[in-house]
């Protein structure tokens, strides 16, 4: 059995039973609001993901249970090539069970290791043992801790997106509806903080759903063959595995077409990919996953900021689902706050900080990083349910987000009709001559500002339009929610994108 850094494990790692109290969740506050034992991570400080199923899914728990699942599918996958006795193989996936290991007590000896591979490969053989001390020599046979904690850390991740995409998709389903709902409310598109032309809701709901959509797209590629399972061996060369299948009787085989074919089964076994070469120090995986992490963090990172300005006091064009007792403030009870909104800026702004130390880990020296892969850990399983998190609270936020069309159109009057300067510039143009045009409007949109008359009206005063246009004619041309240009024809263009793979609506406009 080869296990990198080997040391002995602590006390108590080895035995059966319940996870410890240093399980994430676990355990029950000492009277008087005592200090949790041992529980050092429950969320407190990380709203956004506290109790949403991406949490559990990358708990302590969760993750030493993919190690054990990488530990019996790599057994697995063995017997299946012959190099392995069934018996044996069974008997490991019977033992491999969190359940079955004390959580707290392999995460303390991991501090004799640098990883917790070597504490819970002795435990495993120790439960094993008890039930066919002859299936105990075939635990972890030939392979190395990297190999088990990065096969692990890949089906957690496997694990994890498959629950961002259900969210995401549900997202992406209340964007749409919005967006069609919408096609035509029209409402002050802003630039650099200011009204420039009129838009539509339609419009901006539909824009977020695509991003939504090319969130969920980089995911899926990242899970259709971007998690790949972890054989290298001590250093990368897969040495043991072909020397205990050498031992086992194998050995008459070609050592290439062997490894073929035990790659491809322990793919087949945890349902993850196949990588062209180990990748212990070739972090690609770690890297792709990261980036894709990070679009999907900002993607809704941007829907959260638009909320949260559209949510404005001043502005009130848009709210949160209301909850009873949701948003209060501590001091002032007036106040109703964009919670959701609020805590999906929170991951957008975390995660591609922790992108980038993942992606930093790609600077891994030699055949085995010392440090390097150890600082992945926790940035990955942080930028996981960081996001898991998000897109979770995006679900709520997506379905039952309130649009108000009344104070879209009262907020497109308060410049008189100004918002549309850039169309009448472009009808009086053809008439008055393009820099007259402009000078009058300049002119004219200042009066209406310190005047606070409807721009209509004092261009119905002007001497140079007598006779050009009517009163009613200035008014329609004046009117913001005639001049939304193609809002209606890119909503449409947008909701003929189904996505899951689906690239229709990305065509140039």
């Amino acid at each position: 059995m080869s296990t990198e850094g080997t040391g002995a494990a602590g006390p108590g790692a080895a035995g059966p039973g319940a996870a410890g109290p240093g399980a994430e969740g676990a355990g029950a506050g000492a009277a008087g609001g005592g200090a949790q034992g041992t529980l050092t991570d429950a969320g407190l400080l990380s709203p956004v993901r506290a109790g949403t199923p991406a949490e559990e899914a990358v708990s302590d728990l969760a993750w030493l249970q993919a190690m054990l699942d990488a530990e019996a599918a790599l057994a697995r996958a063995q017997a299946g090539l012959g190099t392995l006795p069934k018996e044996a193989a069974d008997t490991i996936t019977r033992a491999a069970r969190a359940d079955h290991l004390d959580l707290r007590e392999l995460a303390l000896a991991a501090r004799e290791t640098a990883n917790p591979v070597v504490g819970l490969v002795q435990a495993l053989t120790r439960v094993v043992a008890a039930e066919d001390a002859r299936a105990a020599e075939y635990v972890h046979r030939g392979s190395t801790s990297q190999d088990i904690l990065d096969t692990g850390a890949m089906l957690v991740a496997a694990r994890t997106l498959r629950l961002i995409r259900a969210d995401l998709g549900r997202t992406a389903a209340a964007l749409a509806r919005l967006a069609g709902e919408h096609r035509n409310t029209a409402m002050a598109g802003r630039t650099l903080a200011l009204q420039a032309v009129p838009t539509t809701f339609g419009l901006k709901a539909a824009g977020w759903r695509q991003l939504v959509l090319d969130a969920d797209e980089r995911l899926a590629r990242i899970a259709d063959g971007g998690l790949p399972v972890s054989l290298g061996g001590a250093a990368g060369t897969l040495a043991g595995y072909l020397e205990y299948a050498r031992i086992d009787g194998a050995g008459e085989q070609d050592p290439g077409a062997y490894l073929d074919r035990l790659v491809g089964a322990y793919a087949a076994e945890t349902g993850l990919a196949r990588p062209a070469l180990p990748w212990h120090v070739l972090r690609t995986p770690v890297a792709d996953l990261a980036a894709a992490l990070a679009f999907t963090a900002g993607a809704l990172g941007k829907i959260a900021v638009d909320v949260q300005n559209l949510s404005r006091t001043e502005v009130g064009e848009v709210a949160e689902p209301a909850v009873a007792g949701r948003g209060s403030s501590s001091a002032m009870p007036h106040k109703r706050n964009p919670v959701l909104s609020t805590l999906l800026r929170s991951a957008a702004l975390q995660v591609p900080v922790l992108a980038t130390g993942l992606v930093q880990c790609l600077v891994s020296e030699d055949e085995r990083s010392a440090g390097v892969w150890h600082a992945e850990w926790q940035l990955l399983r942080e930028a996981l349910r960081l996001v898991g998190g998000a897109a979770h609270t995006a679900v709520e936020l997506a379905e039952g987000l309130s649009a108000r069309p009344v104070r879209m159109r009262a907020n497109l009057m308060l410049t008189g009709s100004q918002v549309v300067s850039e169309r009448i510039a472009a009808v009086l143009a053809p008439e008055l001559g393009k820099a007259a045009a402009k000078q009058l409007l300049t002119r004219v949109s200042a009066a209406a500002e310190e005047s606070g008359r409807p721009l209509h009206e004092l261009l119905a005063g002007e001497p140079e339009l007598q006779g050009r246009w009517d009163g009613a004619e200035l008014a329609a041309l004046c009117d913001p929610a005639a001049y939304t240009g193609g809002a209606g024809a890119l909503v449409d263009r947008a909701l003929r994108r189904s996505g899951r793979g689906d690239d229709r609506g990305r065509s140039a406009v």
